[in-house]
């Protein structure tokens, strides 16, 4: 990087810990300023484009009208694409005239420019696609503006010092640069007016949240309107939204039978392959005996092809999320070592302080827009298994029917269907939980060294226990199915004859019988909960259990390992 940055007089060093870090008025170099510093928001956009694209290209909502701000933010794109290119020429023009510029002064302004017209091209590409309110150009134009600030501040501190402006032109085009990417962010935050072309809505109480804003769904703010009216008076019916499109039965149904017949036809495939003789090579003749193993359609991967990708993008929240977790503690630390060390300099504070804020405010808004991609999408998954299963049992044979109850039917469709819902939000958790605790025990053991052995045993121990509870609490839950199934039969019998029952008065030993069942439920239902208390207790104790073997753990004071201010310096709060 220092060979970018040149040397002599236009020249500088990529980094200087001395003018960054060991100071009270801390900058960065100009060559770093110029370099990494700018191309922060190019690297951000241009790793995104691909997956931008895909969205954009599978998500056409109908062209939008070339609007006043339509124009404008295409107007502050080629004036930002113009700015950049007139730094270069600049560059070109010195290059010219005898004093060679540093190289830095010729890649950036060549990538910033390529970035600016990349930039201009994507919100005529939003527009024609029907993109009301770009996420992806907010936070581009947002970075440019925090990378632009510590310029800002560098240029008119170094001309304050100087008494003199050492570079006016590139002084001049920097302002207006920082002016025009300021103005682009205030233009991205307003949203576009609706596509046309567009199916007409048609509802009488729509949901907010289809036509909000990127801000607006970040920070939930269409939700606002219907909390302060429901802090004003209790809601009615009248007073609560719509369904979005892709959130109504139609659509996800639809799209879940889609997949489940290409299951179908894959499988069908597949079996008239395997009949004729020509899926099975001789290798595998020899191994399966000459048996073609047969294949079934997959409910599970129409499943994963029609909320798949709902799913991965509640994963990458997910992700960040888990790492923003133990950025803080690590921010602590550091914001403790520096109020130990009275030399070091008071910005350093403040600093850490700030980066302690912005991660918890990132870590809330990515957390919240997990949970909310996460239930949404456990709200389609339990859609399109209900109504799967009731198309299906509409056209089941009679066969079928003796072979399945009623009450096997209404337990798929109320029972099984709500536990796939609840569960949904815990699937992350299966890679979420072992990445968390490898971070968790890497960063303990670089504070408390060994000592943290004694926790993860106790942890390691609890295992089976949960284990051992957790799948008698589902035998439990097996055996009250059954009691479940066998009293929906009973109770269809009964209403199906209810005359014949009145008319030999047979409604006390009914009753006796469905009470019987009941209570065998109850039975299991009282286990259940014990077992869930025993679990919970548990869940509560362990961090308590886990702290107490760290600090029994740690060497005493009276030991030879340790005095006792090392001892006290190790142990947990």
């Amino acid at each position: 990087m220092d060979a970018l940055c040149g040397s002599g007089e236009l020249g500088s060093k990529f980094w200087d810990a001395n003018l960054s870090l060991h100071t009270d008025t801390p900058d960065l170099t100009p060559c770093f300023q110029n370099s990494l510093l700018a191309w922060v928001p190019c690297i951000y956009l241009w790793a995104a484009l691909p997956c931008y694209l895909i969205y954009l290209r599978h998500h056409h909502h109908g062209y939008i009208v070339l609007s006043h701000l339509s124009r404008l933010k295409t107007v502050v794109g080629v004036l930002l694409w113009c700015v950049s290119w007139a730094d270069l020429f600049y560059s070109f023009h010195g290059l010219v005239h005898g004093w060679a510029p540093a190289p830095v002064f010729f890649v950036t302004p060549l990538v910033v420019g390529v970035t600016m017209l990349l930039a201009t091209l994507l919100i005529q590409y939003e527009r024609l696609q029907g993109v009301q309110s770009s996420g992806v150009l907010i936070i581009f134009w947002f970075l440019c503006v925090v990378c632009a600030i510590i310029p800002f501040r560098s240029k008119i501190l170094s001309a304050t010092v100087e008494g003199k402006i050492l570079d006016p032109f590139r002084f001049t085009t920097f302002y207006i640069y920082f002016a025009l990417v300021f103005c682009a962010l205030i233009l991205s935050c307003f949203r576009e007016k609706p596509p046309l072309f567009s199916s007409k809505n048609v509802d009488p109480n729509p949901c907010p949240e289809t036509d909000a804003g990127f801000l607006s769904r970040l920070s939930f703010w269409w939700f606002t309107k219907l909390a302060i009216l429901g802090y004003r008076r209790p809601l009615e019916d009248q007073d609560l939204w719509s369904l979005n499109k892709e959130n109504r039965s139609e659509v996800v149904v639809q799209r879940l039978l889609e997949a489940w017949k290409k299951q179908q036809k894959q499988a069908a495939q597949h079996k008239a392959a395997a009949a004729s003789g020509k899926t099975v090579a001789s290798e595998d003749e020899e191994l399966l005996g000459g048996r073609p193993r047969p294949r079934k359609p997959s409910f599970l991967q129409a499943l994963m092809v029609t909320f798949g990708p709902g799913f991965t993008i509640s994963t990458c929240f997910m992700l960040i999320q888990d790492l923003l977790s133990f950025v803080n503690p690590q921010l602590l630390s550091i914001l403790i070592r520096f109020i130990s060390n009275p030399t070091a300099p008071t910005w350093w504070g403040f600093l850490v302080a700030g980066l302690m804020f912005v991660c918890s405010v990132m870590q809330t808004l990515i957390l919240h827009q997990y949970y909310h991609c996460i239930f949404v999408m456990g709200l389609r998954l339990r859609t399109g298994i209900i109504g799967v299963i009731y198309r299906k049992a509409l056209v089941i044979t009679n066969s079928v029917k003796r072979e399945s109850t009623v009450g096997e039917l209404v337990n798929l469709m109320s029972v099984d269907a709500q536990r796939i819902t609840d569960i949904a939000p815990f699937l992350n958790m299966l890679w979420s939980g072992p990445l968390q605790i490898v971070l968790a025990i890497y960063f303990l053991w670089q504070k408390l060294g060994p000592s943290i052995l004694a926790g993860v045993a106790l942890m390691v121990l609890l295992i089976p226990i949960n284990g051992v509870v957790a799948m008698k609490m589902r035998t439990l839950q097996v055996e009250q199915m059954k009691f479940k199934d066998s009293r929906i039969k009973l109770m269809s019998e009964i209403l199906g004859g209810i005359k014949v029952l009145k008319l030999y008065a047979w409604e006390p030993s009914f009753l006796e019988q469905v009470e019987g069942i009941r209570h065998s439920e109850l039975r299991l239902l009282r286990q259940a909960a014990y077992l869930h208390a025993i679990s919970i207790f548990t869940w509560i104790c362990t961090p308590f259990l886990v702290r107490l073997s760290f600090r029994a753990g740690l060497p005493s004071p009276s030991s030879h390992l340790g005095s006792p201010g090392l001892w006290a310096q190790h142990t947990p709060p």
